[in-house]
């Protein structure tokens, strides 16, 4: 089975961001076969060529690692930029550095993203295989959330969000649109509900209820699929290993 060369190099855990594979691609240090290759795009069947990195020859892990984690607040699901180090961001990679080795760590990602504010349910993986399959909207996973909003939730906010919601985008001239898919809500007070989606266009709870005229005040994931936060016992910024057949009996 053939793989493309810049999947292959964010899979073997020698890289650190995709940034730095497209540089050690452009600046011919990749060879495949001990020939330079500068095409990120270029396939190859990995069981029959021999990749190599400055005289290092890489391969792909045999094993895949799986985790949650109950994210807290003021985390980002990303590694850190040089500007975002100094403004005293933190990454939730952190959270796992000092007790994975460097191979492991090095290939984490996460399956979606939650932004900086929203905490709660969160799985971190070395499997991009399983992120491409539960992040794809055409799987319909449904992700459950607690909302929390400054005002009362209306019965009319109810109403469009459970038939969709218009959502505008305004980036500087342009201006993006798309209706929400129909969700699932139901109120635990006045003002906080679950809400559930089987979709996670960015910040999209927010923007559901910014457009409807009420803004939220926080945002916590229970749940991916039947996959339930509570149902494990980690406390925010704790994370558990779990193996890839609870992930597809829960998510699918």
């Amino acid at each position: 089975m053939k793989i493309r060369l810049h999947q292959f190099l964010s899979k073997c855990g020698e890289f650190t961001s995709k940034k730095e594979i497209k540089e050690a691609i452009w600046n011919g240090e990749i060879l495949v076969n001990n020939s330079i290759v500068k095409d990120i795009k270029f396939e190859f069947n990995s069981n029959t060529k021999v990749v190599s990195y400055n005289g290092k020859i890489l391969k792909l892990p045999e094993k895949n690692y799986y985790f949650i984690i109950n994210k807290p607040k003021g985390y980002i699901c990303s590694r850190l930029s040089e500007q975002e180090k100094e403004l005293g961001k933190k990454s939730i990679f952190e959270i796992f550095k000092k007790n994975l080795n460097e191979n492991i760590f090095r290939r984490l990602i996460t399956v979606g993203r939650l932004d900086e504010d929203t905490t709660g349910l969160l799985i971190v993986t070395t499997d991009g295989k399983i992120v491409d399959e539960i992040s794809n909207p055409e799987s319909h996973i449904s992700k459950k959330y607690l909302v929390k909003t400054e005002l009362e939730i209306t019965m009319e906010e109810i109403l469009a969000i459970k038939k969709g919601v218009k959502i505008q985008i305004f980036d500087e001239d342009k201006i993006e649109q798309y209706i929400s898919r129909p969700a699932q809500i139901d109120l635990e007070g006045s003002n906080t509900a679950i809400l559930t989606i089987d979709e996670g266009k960015k910040r999209q709870i927010r923007r559901m209820f910014d457009s409807l005229g009420n803004h939220v005040v926080s945002i916590h994931r229970l749940a991916i699929g039947n996959l339930v936060l509570s149902d494990f016992d980690i406390m925010s910024g704790e994370y558990h290993e779990i193996i890839l057949d609870l992930i597809l009996e829960k998510c699918f």
